[in-house]
């Protein structure tokens, strides 16, 4: 025995030498962690993240986004409060994630689960954008009908990558942050390719030549519905769809009364919500001729761009230095500093910068940078936290329903921002009230801190949830069925 665990020692050490280190593991590093997830997981979960995270709504995220501003400011014309209300709206279908869920979970179409939705997700988009794109002066009533269609697309196929995320996180409680990793990282990669290219992109083609460009990932996701591997279920009791709403309902409920899972709920929708979004009145007052530093296409695209890296690296430092912190402990210090990087926009908007001979146009990036790097270090914790408070058997629907309180928050947050907008009169011309806008949205900032005891101290690889809400072994194997289906993982567990 003792000769038997030597050589089990021994061949442990020679595979550990073998692995990549020095500076090799810069590059083999990231392909055997890519490769571990694979097996762990399996291929397709990881090209689902891919899909949907990295070129959907990272690459896809950052063409929408600059494409849509300057869309409503050139092309709508509307004053930067009402943009700031209509980007609320068009997030509409990412707070109605629990109907995707229950669709996706509870009715299957022609047997399956999940490619059909992914097919609709595509369909959505390609016509959604190719409307905008290809109409000469789309009514601004149906350009949001439009632009709220292909954020539906998006929702959609997000909600399915969110229900394997979170099922694999009670399976393999130890990666559930490498997972919420790859997601930002493949979100940040992909949002740092797109705004690269957005101002560009606005510049040669305008707003909706881009939008005629989202058609590429809206056709990626609808090619992922038709190659997705998936049990087929022929046999499906469609007249059981009822009573699965109503048992899907009644644990979602109980699940939402316990103190564990409410408390933490809470905290995260106050924590979007009290952030006021007022990035619509700083977007005109950088394209402004007047009183704003004139910033062209091009440039606004590389300051996305800047943020995007910002949101890469607050992936990397997450998942390589603060993932097994405590999750109040970590919270507590990035909100502070989330607050407190919120005054680089109001030295910006009062031209402190320039009276130290630093240009707009340096400064504006460091800030865009610094904000999207902590608010990345803000949202991961959140969503490793939600992932962990998902019960067995309904982890698709209840990671969606999480995630819509938190979309929930954003909306508040944006509509909020947009009143703080219109009170100061911040208008297309007007901004000289900008300043008080920032300094009221900073101190709205640092409230959520008052609230963080909601957060559990737990340790992020431990289970939150009490024991009879995780199930037993067997019933999770049972309920593989009736959940995220992707393709067989007992293949890949028995091929390592």
């Amino acid at each position: 025995m003792v000769e038997e665990g030597n050589i089990e020692a021994s061949n442990k050490a020679v595979e550990e030498d073998n692995g990549p280190k020095g500076l090799y593991y810069c590059f083999w590093g990231p392909i055997y962690w890519f490769r571990m997830l694979a097996m762990e997981t399996h291929w397709s979960f990881v090209f689902a993240v891919v899909s949907t995270y990295g070129i959907s709504q990272g690459l896809g995220g950052a063409l929408a986004r600059v494409g849509t501003e300057y869309y409503m400011k050139d092309v709508q014309k509307v004053q930067p409060s009402e943009s700031q209300v209509y980007t609320g709206i068009t997030s509409i279908p990412w707070i109605v994630k629990p109907i995707w869920g229950l669709l996706t979970d509870v009715i299957p179409i022609r047997g399956y689960r999940r490619r059909p939705y992914f097919i609709l997700s595509g369909l959505l988009g390609l016509v959604s954008m190719l409307i905008i794109s290809l109409h000469g002066k789309l009514h601004l009533v149906f350009a949001l009908m439009a632009l709220t269609a292909g954020s539906a697309g998006v929702a959609i196929a997000d909600v399915t990558v969110d229900a394997c995320v979170a099922q694999n996180s009670n399976k393999i409680p130890s990666l559930a942050a490498d997972m919420q990793s790859l997601c930002s990282l493949m979100s940040a990669i992909g949002a740092l390719i797109g705004f690269s290219i957005s101002g560009v992109f606005v510049h040669l083609i305008g707003p909706k030549g881009v939008f005629g460009l989202l058609t590429i990932p809206a056709a990626l996701v609808f090619s992922v519905g038709i190659v997705l591997l998936e049990p087929h279920d022929a046999n499906f009791a469609y007249k059981e769809v009822s009573k699965k709403f109503l048992d899907a309902g009644k644990a979602m409920w109980r699940t939402l009364k316990c103190p564990e899972v409410w408390r933490p709920c809470l905290y995260m929708y106050l924590s979007f919500a009290l952030s006021l979004n007022i990035n619509e009145g700083l977007f005109y007052w950088y394209t402004d001729s007047k009183e704003g530093p004139l910033f062209s296409q091009e440039t606004i695209g590389y300051i996305f761009s800047f943020g995007a890296v910002g949101a890469l690296l607050g992936a990397i430092l997450y998942q390589n230095i603060l993932k097994d912190h405590p999750f109040r402990d970590l919270l507590f210090w990035i909100q502070l500093f989330y607050g407190l990087a919120g005054m680089l926009d109001l030295i910006l908007v009062l031209r402190i910068n320039l009276k130290f001979g630093i240009p707009d146009s340096v400064f504006v990036v460091i800030g865009e940078a610094v904000t999207q790097m902590i608010g990345r270090l803000k949202w991961m914790p959140l969503l490793v936290l939600t992932a962990k408070l998902c019960p067995s058997g309904i982890e698709g629907t209840f990671f969606a329903l999480l995630m819509s309180i938190d979309n929930f928050g954003l909306l508040s947050s944006s509509w909020g921002g947009g009143l703080l907008l219109h009170t100061l009169n911040v208008t297309r011309t007007k901004f000289g009230n900008l300043w008080l806008a920032i300094l009221i949205r900073n101190i709205f900032r640092l409230s959520p801190l008052g609230v963080l005891f909601l957060i559990p101290r737990g340790d992020p690889n431990s289970s939150i949830l009490p024991t009879e809400m995780l199930g037993s072994e067997d019933e999770t194997v049972a309920e593989e069925s009736n959940n995220i289906e992707l393709v067989s993982l007992v293949n890949s567990v028995d091929g390592r």
